[in-house]
């Protein structure tokens, strides 16, 4: 019986090891794929989405959004809304990857490591979500995407119960990827899925524009986006200048200064084309 035992936990090792030890290649083989920024496999038996991750705590930009809204102008979840732009990154622990939203308000703009180090220490990050590597090579490792992508990260659910228009929880039996939408190019992967509510005591407003107002269908897109350079010269506000302005606190300048860093946000506008010089004829 303990020689069965042992047998048993022998095969159970052999086959989870010989599962992870697949590389990238054969793991995604006969599924569909997106090369680009982050490049992703689409199993299409499975309707799960798996990304390759090659680039490990290095910051880059994810912007969700809502291309397929409620419908009603009262509830504010319409069609075509950005959600919080976020500056994140991948990183690793063990057989686990962690996508961490940095806390880019509280900074320290200092040459002093141990400076920034001690900031960096003093505040909150945001971990948004986890994911468990299924695959892995090298350079990269390769994570089902899927629950993320199925994720309510637009907070309608909140939306909903702060406008009194009901208690709504993700349906993740009635949510799927969105494959028409979900594409990889050189700087910038979108990813799209089709994301189902089930709720009760629904609103007014709820019940004005869904065909059965306790069940609620949208889309969600996730947008993964390099940075781009650090070239960009930012204009520093001043109250008569007529703009909004983004702020940072700075807790490296001096005792006699402003922790308060406030900038005018502005399109960084380069020609791409230059001007063509006149063909002499």
């Amino acid at each position: 019986m303990a020689t069965a035992i042992k047998f048993f936990g022998f095969i159970l090792l052999l086959v989870s090891g010989q599962l992870m030890a697949k590389d990238i290649t054969s793991f995604t083989k006969g599924m569909k794929e997106g090369k680009g920024f982050f490049t992703f496999y689409y199993d299409e038996n499975k309707d799960k989405v798996y990304l390759d991750v090659d680039k490990i705590s290095q910051p880059f930009l994810f912007q969700s959004s809502m291309p397929q809204g409620i419908g009603s102008n009262d509830i504010g979840l319409d069609r075509g809304q950005l959600g919080d732009t976020r500056i994140v990154q991948f990183e690793r622990y063990g057989n686990k990857v962690l996508l961490n939203q940095l806390n880019t308000y509280y900074q320290a703009k200092s040459q002093n490591a141990a400076e920034r180090q001690s900031v960096k220490e003093a505040f909150a990050e945001s971990v948004i979500q986890g994911f468990t590597i299924v695959s892995q090579d090298d350079d990269s490792v390769l994570i089902d995407y899927t629950p993320f992508l199925l994720s309510d990260i637009h907070g309608i659910s909140r939306s909903l119960a702060a406008g009194k228009q009901g208690n709504f929880s993700l349906d993740s039996s009635r949510s799927a990827v969105f494959m028409p939408r979900s594409k990889a190019f050189p700087k910038n992967t979108e990813l799209e899925s089709v994301v189902s509510f089930k709720g009760s005591s629904p609103g007014k407003h709820v019940k004005s524009v869904a065909p059965d107002p306790y069940n609620i269908t949208v889309h969600l897109h996730h947008s993964l986006i390099e940075l781009p350079d650090d070239n960009y010269q930012p204009r520093a506000f001043h109250p008569y200048s007529g703009f909004w302005s983004v702020e940072t606190k700075d807790y490296a300048v001096s005792l006699d200064e402003d922790m308060a860093v406030k900038y005018i946000p502005r399109h960084r506008l380069h020609k791409k084309i230059q001007q063509q010089k006149e063909v002499k004829r």
